[in-house]
């Protein structure tokens, strides 16, 4: 599906860590550990660039091959009990309640598509007050052959709300390259750490500072019109 005119889009699709919920760093120091778990040091800045991308081609992004091949699944075992040891540290993004809201107010549908399996991301979206009743469909790396960068779980998204014209909120390079992959014009947030010249280098058409920035252009306009 190809939705790309962002004059007067129907439908929004939020990427969810470091989107929604301030994980990005949470998820690094949990990657760092479980690396070191298995004797493999990998620098937090190469994790912190890969963050955004589905676990299932993180390890060997970031390590290669040979690390994917003896240790991927072990390492991303450890991931989860690591990343356990930091939850709690894990909260909404700045307005990324009001962001929903508002949406809604305004007649989006709004969909979730995050590359954390189903699990983890109903254990996230409870970090944000109203997801639940706010988010029209929820699109996790459980239910893909392929998560991000590919295009997948947004098209996946689309198809759940028969969107015609849909833009993605998303806060690293590789939600970017998921939506242009979807043929969906994408719009970035900084709250996942990553910079605005990086995002609009790598084809965001917009950028705001946080979900609650994004919202009140929203409301301002009562559309979304980039």
């Amino acid at each position: 599906m190809a939705v790309t005119d962002t004059a007067r889009p129907d439908t929004v699709v939020l990427d969810l860590d470091g989107t929604l919920v301030d994980s990005s760093y949470a998820h690094v120091v949990a990657w760092r550990a479980a690396f070191l778990d298995v004797g493999v040091d990998i620098p937090a800045e190469r994790l912190h660039r890969a963050i955004g991308m589905g676990g299932d081609r993180l390890v060997a992004h970031v390590a290669g091959d040979t690390v994917e091949d003896r240790v991927g699944d072990h390492v991303r075992g450890r991931h989860a009990e690591q990343l356990d040891h930091v939850f709690a540290t894990i909260t909404a993004t700045s307005g990324a309640s009001t962001l929903l809201e508002v949406l809604r107010k305004h007649g989006f549908h709004v969909v979730l598509a995050s590359s954390s399996d189903n699990e983890l991301s109903e254990r996230l979206l409870e970090r944000v007050p109203g997801s639940g009743r706010l988010l029209q469909e929820l699109v996790t790396g459980s239910e893909a052959e392929q998560t991000k960068p590919s295009g997948e779980l947004v098209e996946k998204a689309l198809a759940r709300v028969e969107a015609d014209r849909a833009v993605l909120v998303g806060d690293t390079v590789w939600d970017v390259a998921s939506a242009q992959d979807a043929g969906v014009p994408c719009v970035g947030v900084l709250t996942g750490g990553i910079p605005e010249a990086d995002l609009r280098d790598a084809g965001a058409v917009a950028v705001f500072r946080d979900a609650g920035a994004l919202a009140e252009h929203v409301d301002k306009q009562g559309s979304l019109r980039l």
